[in-house]
C-alpha cells in the first residue's frame, strides 16, 4: 500500500531540504548556486520559479545565527581572552557557512513544503 504523505519517488521535505532534492523526482537539482534555486528540474521539469519561497528565511536566519555567533564569541572573550584577529578567524568563516547551509535548508524545506501541500497562490477560484 503507498504510503499518502510520501508517494512513490518522493522525497520527503526533510530529505529534499538536506540534500537539495527535487521534491518531485528526487534528483538532485534543486539549487544552481550555493543558496539559489535553479530555474527548473533537469529530470522531471519541475518548474521551480512558480514557487514562492520569499525573503522570510533570510531574515530569520540572520538573527538566529547573529545571537549564537555572539553568544559563542562572548563565551570565548571571557574564557579565553584572544587577541582581536582570532575572532575574526574563527567567527567570520563559520557565520559564512552556518548562513549559507541554513538558508540552503530553509528554502529547500520551504519549497518542498509547498509542493507537497499543493500550496498556490489565491485567485478568484478560491473565493467561497
Amino acid at each position: 500500500m503507498p504510503d499518502l504523505k510520501n508517494p512513490e519517488g518522493q522525497p520527503g521535505i526533510a530529505k529534499a531540504a538536506l540534500f537539495g532534492l527535487c521534491p518531485q523526482c528526487g534528483a538532485k537539482t534543486l539549487f544552481s548556486g550555493p543558496a539559489r534555486f535553479s530555474d527548473r528540474c533537469s529530470a522531471c521539469g519541475l518548474d521551480y520559479s512558480s514557487f514562492n519561497v520569499g525573503d522570510g528565511p533570510a531574515a530569520l536566519l540572520t538573527l538566529v545565527i547573529g545571537a549564537l555567533i555572539i553568544i559563542f564569541a562572548l563565551i570565548l572573550e571571557s574564557t579565553a581572552h584572544p587577541p582581536f584577529w582570532v575572532h575574526v578567524l574563527i567567527w567570520v568563516p563559520i557565520t559564512i557557512v552556518m548562513t549559507v547551509y541554513s538558508l540552503r535548508v530553509s528554502k529547500g524545506a520551504l519549497l518542498a513544503s509547498e509542493h507537497h501541500n499543493r500550496a498556490h497562490e489565491a485567485g478568484r477560484d478560491d473565493i467561497v
